[in-house]
């Protein structure tokens, strides 16, 4: 009886004209008993300039998926920059004429949107915010009730769709040759029930300056022992110098001391950071689902009984606004 090579798709996410850490971290996890032939979906970017770093970590095809001025699948005739409708249709469309069987793509804003309409539009089996893949088994792990139970999941279908947390795979270079392919995306989708139904209007950065949390190797946080907003500003001086972006508890986002694009924890951004610096957080189970994953955790607490305490890698019993700036002087002086 034949074997049927499995074919491998990977969305590849940029930031700032470079392909993200995390895309390469996905790719060592595709590779687990994954798909003999790994697919890499360029989407609208010059694929040909990211082809060495992308054969470096083991891509054996970098499909370059194009869309030309085909606006929003309507007559507008504007550029067709990101709209989930449209990029959901051409990954697809990709997809069938390489004979993708698994899909991978990042749990980020974009990972999100794109994800759920595909598995949605194939009738697929979808899993997010993965930790771990096994792809040659179809199971997977990632964590439910605000991180207190860690689920196996048997995955079954002819397509099968993993959404991959950023940052908690390695990635682990395996250089081989890729091939180049084109897709463009046609005008055979425009007559689609639900295309027009997005049109993208503006698009502007968010109200965190310090940029995206899921992307951080380094996260300092404040809770309700920051005091007030203002204060937030210790963190942000220090976060400077750490190269650390900055982030904040439920309770400091409720108060209104900083928006909601700071949030870490269950119903905030769940992030997997090298190092989190948690200062003046009590460590409730809510906000410890959306930081257990990183690889350090460092607490500072004036209350040595404080929860954080039991899931902490170092503690330090202090008052921060005695820690905090001794570490930012301190900090600048090595600079």
């Amino acid at each position: 009886m034949p074997v049927h090579m499995k074919k491998t798709g990977i969305i590849i996410e940029f930031k700032n004209g470079a392909v993200k850490d995390a895309s390469y971290g996905m790719i060592a996890c595709a590779r687990n008993g994954g798909g003999d032939s790994l697919y890499a979906f360029v989407i609208n970017e010059d694929a040909q300039v990211h082809k060495e770093a992308l054969e470096a970590h083991g891509i054996h095809n970098i499909v370059d998926i194009c869309l030309p001025e085909i606006g929003t699948c309507k007559e507008s005739g504007s550029q067709a920059g990101w709209n989930p409708v449209i990029w959901s249709q051409a990954v697809m469309e990709a997809m069938q004429i390489h004979g993708i069987s698994e899909l991978f793509g990042l749990t980020t804003p974009m990972g999100r949107e794109l994800l759920p309409r595909i598995a949605a539009k194939l009738d697929a089996p979808l899993v997010m915010d993965c930790i771990e893949v096994n792809c040659s088994e179809g199971i997977v792990q990632n964590y439910l009730y605000s991180g207190k139970t860690l689920a196996t999941i048997k995955v079954k279908g002819d397509i099968r769709i993993y959404g991959i947390r950023p940052n908690v795979i390695e990635p682990a270079p395996a250089p081989v040759s890729a091939s180049m392919f084109t897709v463009t995306y046609s005008n055979a989708h425009k007559n689609e029930p639900d295309c027009g139904k997005i049109t993208l209007l503006e698009s502007r950065p968010g109200d965190n300056s310090d940029g995206d949390l899921l992307e951080a190797d380094v996260i300092i946080s404040g809770g309700r022992g920051m005091q007030n907003g203002e204060n937030f500003k210790l963190l942000h001086q220090c976060a400077r110098y750490l190269g650390a972006k900055v982030g904040a508890s439920r309770v400091a986002v409720d108060l209104g001391w900083v928006p909601y694009s700071m949030q870490v924890g269950q119903t905030g951004e769940k992030v997997s950071p090298r190092v989190y610096i948690a200062c003046g957080l009590s460590g409730s189970v809510q906000h410890f689902a959306g930081m257990k994953m990183s690889g350090m955790i460092i607490a500072i607490n004036n209350n040595p009984n404080a929860a954080i305490m039991a899931n902490c890698d170092y503690f330090i019993e202090g008052d921060l606004f005695d820690v905090i700036p001794a570490l930012t002087e301190a900090l600048s002086k090595a600079k």
